[in-house]
């Protein structure tokens, strides 16, 4: 330090610290030339003590113009040194660095002055200080007084330049600084560090793309910006980084592909966007790559299908069209089951276009990697049968279509149908406005007759008779109207002369006969009529309720519909077929005379003509049925309906004692009490349960 001393003069060191700009720059101008000297001489250690007398009786004092002082000293030596500055900068840096944050904005100013000078002598010799200095100004940038962020935007522009002609620069160690600053929020900060992306972006020898992924998300953050100046350079980067993507033969898609899922929901739409354009990009790209990620990538697809915006549901449904066509095996890391979670999920979506698609999906995979699905069938099962109550038709449809492929085995057939029956029984609204569309679309999807055979196997052991009757009152409308059972009805008809017929016919009989009308309608169907007589006949008082006048009011009105146009050509016969009339007209006798239907069949009988009852040409029913009896070895086809009666009369009579049991009990009972019986209905059907002969079934039936 006394070298020091002696190599400058003590006036020079008072001007130096002088309040006065003009003194100081005139101790400036001295050092210099002192510095000029010292280093033509070659007296490194003068210069050390010079700089260090410099650092730390100025650049560190307490005095403000003592540091303003030291600063300008600190870039004059470094003028004088000229070439030979490069081997003292470890000195001269750290104190100019170090009053960039203090608390004096001129000494903040100055700070930048300083260093401006010093960065024009040593050019890239300070790169090694690179860091530091770029910390520094990162927080100047964002200084609250205009002109020290005037001098560091000066001294920003010029280390630009000299990074960019430097052959030292390491982006490895600067990548970490920059993403610790892409975070935050000032705006002024923003713009220094995309201005900093954009310049080493257009370095030839610097790969920034390789670290695309460090500061990607900074860069998404920037989007949602408050200042338009912002987005719009932040979106300038990205644009630029997008094409770069597009023509480079290796990227690193897997680390940005889960940046982007995550900026696919941002709330702000111009980010929500850029991340599904890039995501587009990349699906049709990255190849490989993503098979690990398609999950997460359809995660975010999904939600964007029914985005507010147009533009952004246009380019996620292309996306999500992209990636379903893509072919991956699970072989190649293709996660089945994570697919399937993100569809699961997405079927709760408020959003019916997303449902939609995810349904899609589930159906995609089944046709691809069906064992694998079906693996995973307990996870999506529940949430599949829920979907049968959304309020989209088109939904539903595709829920069941989803069903129907499954259902293509035995055993999952056999699941659908128990569940879908257990979700009726618990959810009557399914029943009642759903419960048409899904059983004619199952029928559609899967075969009809199935479909039906196996619904009467489940119903006829029923345990809720309640819940029996009234799903087997829907079964049969449905069978009686639908134009999509249409060969069933045909099939009905030939359930005397054809066995395929008659066993379809017997295959419904026993759960049909939980509702008195639906055995009639299915009767009149089958053309059994004596049989449909003797069920009338068999009636009792207790089976002409409300309900059954209900249902009797809709079979008259059925009766004038296309669908039974056979029957009433029949009526041109009448002698012929006789216990069609008879059933007619016993269900004309069950009708209230003031009634609508009463009116509507009594004015068809009585359109009946005369001349068929002429036994000269026809035959009488009765004769008839034993002239079949006769050929029963030449394919007529025999059915005992003695004992058919009887099991109907038995379920007749289990519904009848049910009745009184809830009458008793509605009456003994407290309201609440009344309910817990009903508890049992809610459990799922035991499946060995189902299995059992019909006969056992309806036998353990309370």
């Amino acid at each position: 330090m006394a070298d020091a001393f002696s190599a400058i003069p003590a006036a020079v060191l008072r001007n130096l610290s002088d309040k006065l700009y003009e003194k100081r720059k005139n101790a400036a101008i001295e050092v210099e030339g002192i510095v000029k000297q010292l280093t033509a001489a070659g007296d490194h250690d003068k210069i050390t003590a010079v700089i260090n007398l410099l650092s730390h009786e100025f650049a560190y004092s307490a005095q403000a113009n003592h540091r303003k002082g030291g600063l300008i000293g600190l870039a004059a030596a470094t003028v004088g040194l000229s070439a030979e500055a490069a081997q003292h900068l470890e000195q001269i840096i750290p104190p100019v660095i170090n009053s960039f944050s203090d608390q004096d904005s001129r000494v903040r100013y100055y700070a930048c002055e300083a260093l401006y000078n010093i960065a024009k002598v040593v050019r890239g010799e300070f790169i090694v200080h690179f860091n530091k200095i770029f910390d520094a100004l990162c927080k100047l940038s964002a200084d609250s007084d205009p002109n020290v962020q005037s001098a560091a935007h000066l001294l920003d522009r010029l280390v630009k330049d000299i990074v960019t002609e430097s052959d030292q620069f390491s982006i490895e160690e600067f990548i970490p600084l920059l993403r610790e600053r892409m975070n935050v929020l000032n705006p002024y900060v923003r713009q220094f560090l995309v201005g900093w992306i954009t310049v080493l972006d257009s370095v030839p020898d610097i790969d920034m793309l390789g670290f695309l992924p460090d500061f990607l998300d900074g860069l998404f953050n920037m989007l949602s910006d408050s200042s338009l100046e912002i987005r719009q350079q932040a979106d300038s980067a990205l644009s630029e980084f997008l094409e770069e993507i597009k023509n480079s033969p290796s990227v690193d898609y897997g680390r940005m592909a889960e940046i982007l899922v995550q900026r696919a929901s941002s709330p702000d739409e111009f980010t929500r966007w850029t991340a599904i354009t890039w995501i587009n990009e990349f699906v049709k790209l990255g190849g490989d790559q993503l098979v690990p990620y398609y999950a997460d990538i359809l995660g975010a697809i999904l939600p964007c299908i029914a985005d507010k915006e147009e533009k952004i549901r246009v380019v996620a449904r292309e996306t999500n069209d992209e990636l379903r066509a893509i072919e991956a095996d699970p072989s190649e890391g293709f996660d089945v089951g994570a697919i399937l979670s993100i569809a699961k999920r997405q079927l709760s979506s408020e959003y019916e276009a997303t449902r939609i698609e995810s349904l899609h999906w589930i159906s995609a995979l089944l046709n691809r990697h069906r064992s694998e699905v079906l693996s995973f069938l307990n996870d999506i099962f529940d949430t599949l049968l829920k979907a049968l109550s959304d309020p989209s038709d088109q939904v539903v449809l595709l829920v069941l279509e989803v069903h129907a492929r499954i259902a293509k085995d035995e055993y999952n057939f056999h699941q659908l149908v128990v569940f879908l029956v257990y979700n009726f029984r618990t959810d009557n609204a399914l029943l009642e406005k759903r419960g048409a569309l899904i059983i004619r679309r199952l029928c559609v999807l899967l075969d009809a007759e199935r479909v039906y055979r196996e619904l009467s196997t489940i119903l006829e052991g029923e345990a809720d008779l309640d819940f029996a009757s009234t799903l087997v009152q829907a079964l049969n409308l449905i069978l009686l109207t639908s134009s999509e059972l249409a060969e069933l009805r045909d099939l009905l008809k030939l359930s005397l002369v054809n066995a395929a017929g008659k066993d379809f016919f017997l295959s419904l009989y026993t759960s049909w006969s939980h509702s008195s009308m639906a055995i009639i309608s299915l009767c009149l169907l089958a053309q059994a009529y004596e049989h449909t007589s003797s069920v009338i006949q068999s009636l009792t008082e207790e089976d002409i309720n409300v309900k059954f006048l209900v249902q009797l009011d809709k079979l008259i009105h059925l009766l004038e519909t296309p669908i039974f146009a056979y029957l009433r050509l029949q009526l041109l016969e009448a002698g012929r077929y006789i216990w069609l009339l008879k059933a007619l007209y016993g269900l004309l006798m069950l009708l209230p005379q003031q009634s609508a239907a009463f009116k509507i069949l009594r004015t068809r009988l009585k359109t009946v003509p005369s001349y068929s009852f002429s036994n000269n040409n026809n035959m009488s029913e009765h004769e008839h049925e034993h002239e079949n009896e006769s050929e029963s070895d030449h394919g007529i086809i025999m059915i005992n309906f003695g004992s058919w009666l009887q099991k109907f009369q038995q379920m007749q009579k289990l519904h009848r004692l049910h009745s009184k049991s809830q009458h008793t009990a509605s009456i003994s009972i407290p309201s609440k009490e009344v309910e817990k019986p009903q508890e049992s209905s809610k459990i799922l059907p035991d499946m060995n349960l189902l299995s059992r002969p019909p006969s056992r079934l309806s036998r353990k039936a309370p």
